[in-house]
This record gives C-alpha cells, structure tokens and sequence, in this order.
C-alpha cells in the first residue's frame, strides 16, 4: 500500500517533549532548532506547539542509528506490555516461573512442555490467560488455572463479553465453570481451575502452593508457570515517566488505576494539547475498543486541520 516509508520498525524511543520545555532558558537550542527553517525570533510562535521526538533504530548489524523527528501532533499507542505485573511471592523469580505469552510458545516450539509432562500453571483471568489456555488445550498441554476471582464475578471479563461474537473466550469460561478442582467432570481433558485462590509461593523442585480464599492450602506440581496478571506501560521517555498525564497525578500510570487523563470524543490529552493516546494507556483494554480511539483521533485531526486551511483561505 506504499505506507513502507511511514514506519520506523526495530526503534526505542528515548525522549518526548516539547522544543518549548527544551528552549526554556536555553534560547541558542531554539535558534539552532529553527534555523533549519530559515527563520530566527520570528518562527518562536510556530515551534511552540512542535514536539521533539527522539530514539535510536536498531539495524539488522545491530548498530544503533539514533533519530529526531519534529511533529506538531503525536498519538501514544504504546499498549501495557512493557512491564509485566507481578505476584511478589517467594520463588517468583525462579526459572520455570514466567510473565509472557511468548515464553510460553518458546516452551511449545523446544519440547520443554508437551502432552506427557506435568501441568502447566496458568494465572489470570484476563484475555492473555484465556489465549495461554486455548494455546495449551490446541497442544494437549495439561492445565491448572488459578484465578482470584468467582467465576459468576460480573467484573470477570468474561462474563462482560457477547458469547456470540467470541465463542473462542466463551468457551474457556465454560472450561473455568465446569472444570473446577472442586468438581468431578471430563468435559475438558487436562484442564482443572481453582477459582478463589492464589498463589502463595513457588519451590525449587517445581512445587507450587497455592492457597484458597478460607486460607486451605493445596502443593500442586508443575512444570512451568505463566504469571499473566497484566502488564504496565514504561513511559520512561515522558517526564515524571508520564505520572503528570494521569488521573492521579502522584500515583505510576496503569490502564486498570490510573490511566492517561483524555478527553472523551478527541482522545487529547487534557495536560498536553496535540499529545494523544489511545488502547490500554487510557483504559480501552480489550481490542474492539482500539478501533473508536483512532476513529476519535483521526476526526479531531481532520477537523482542525480544515479549520486552519478555512482560516488561511480568509485571510
């Protein structure tokens, strides 16, 4: 579609803001950022609003190529995947306890978990835990599911999803409801959940207490352990790592606490004019929300990008 030219693949970005915080008692950094331009004091209005976009790209040598983008509007869609949440429970930090999806595939592809070994222990109760789930049942890979909440919880996601547009998520909510460690079922082979519970630590020889809401205690084996509780966002490129964007603006940024503070139609942010954000960093959680945040973002650009064409026009 031609759209090559517009992607920087393989970038970290190291920092974000305005040429005016830059310039701020640092006039000789606004001249040298203007000049380019041809203009001197008289550009000072126009870069105001820009935005300083630093990072470097890394290439298939490995080499770092460090650039600067100037944009007048930038829109934050870095999802939450960045810093994966955490139990904070003894053994936690143990090699077979993981925190991604990912590792859980790499664990498939090398044969470390399979058919024949002992469950997989799987925490959550999130979208990621149930595609973890569908992902073991596909490989006959058998399961424990640990989650804190009721099944019948209506804050469960689960059961705030129509069972008709997603049979795939309905039908590991049955799995949770009718294959419980409490129940005698073979609905679903290899699966077992244990609503209610938690996990209270993890051993070295692969043992995993786990302990129930009325404190009973239950050792189970295992053979790896997926901790997907969710993630939180590294916006370490922000200043404040982005806290002053928030709801709460002394508490880190989270998309279930603290999510960026927008407005509600243009997705602009309310502490930074021409700074956007959209998915996880301002709550939309679940993918089907993603679509009306860009949708938002898009009007408002198109809009103001026709005011200031009509106000160039009469004059």
């Amino acid at each position: 579609m031609g759209l090559e030219k517009n992607f920087v693949p393989n970038s970290c970005l190291t920092s974000l803001c305005r040429i005016s915080d830059i310039a701020e008692g640092e006039e000789a950094s606004k001249r040298r950022v203007t000049q380019d331009r041809g203009q001197e004091e008289n550009s000072g209005a126009a870069t105001q609003s820009l935005w300083e976009v630093r990072g470097f790209q890394t290439g298939s040598n490995g080499v770092q190529t460090p650039f600067l983008i100037l944009a007048e509007n930038v829109v934050l869609a870095t999802g939450t995947q960045d810093e994966p949440v955490r139990l904070g429970v003894e053994g936690e930090d143990l090699p077979y306890v993981c925190h991604s999806i990912s590792e859980f595939e790499t664990a498939i592809v090398h044969s470390w978990v399979s058919e024949c070994s002992e469950p997989v222990l799987i925490v959550g109760a999130g979208l990621t835990a149930a595609d973890a789930i569908l992902c073991a049942h596909h490989y006959e890979i058998p399961v424990l599911h640990i989650f804190r909440r009721a099944v019948t919880d209506p804050n469960l996601i689960f059961n705030q999803l129509p069972k008709v547009l997603y049979p795939e998520y309905h039908k590991v909510h049955q799995m949770m409801s009718q294959q419980n460690a409490g129940r005698d079922s073979a609905s679903y082979r290899g699966y077992t959940s244990f609503p209610q519970h938690q996990v209270s630590s993890f051993k070295p020889d692969k043992k995993c207490i786990l302990e129930s809401w009325d404190k009973c205690q239950t050792v189970v084996n295992i053979s790896m352990a997926l901790v997907l509780i969710g993630a939180n966002p590294r916006l370490t490129f922000l200043r404040d790592n982005g806290s002053y964007l928030g709801l709460n603006t002394k508490m880190p940024i989270s998309c279930r606490c603290n999510p960026l503070q927008i407005h509600p139609y243009t997705y602009e942010l309310l502490q930074e004019p021409n700074l956007f954000a959209m998915g996880p960093l301002v709550g939309d959680n679940f993918v089907r929300f993603v679509k009306g945040g860009a949708l938002g973002i898009t009007s408002c650009l198109v809009k103001r990008r026709k005011e200031q064409k009509d106000h160039v026009l009469a004059k």
